[in-house]
């Protein structure tokens, strides 16, 4: 199996990239916090409209 993107997902943003890498080093580093704020950012940045990959994922 590949880790292609499938058709019916678009591929995610620059900030959607951004904000998942900061959430990944957050869990990594053991702060909480941090992460929680990270996934809050992204369902704001998704619901806003100015997420290109739109509100899937």
């Amino acid at each position: 199996m590949t880790h292609e993107q499938q058709p019916d997902q678009p591929a995610p943003c620059r900030p959607c990239q951004e904000l998942a890498l900061a959430e990944a080093v957050a869990k990594a580093e053991y702060d909480w916090s941090k992460a929680t704020d990270c996934r809050v950012l992204m369902k704001r940045h998704r619901e806003s409209g100015e997420c290109v990959a739109g509100q899937s994922a």
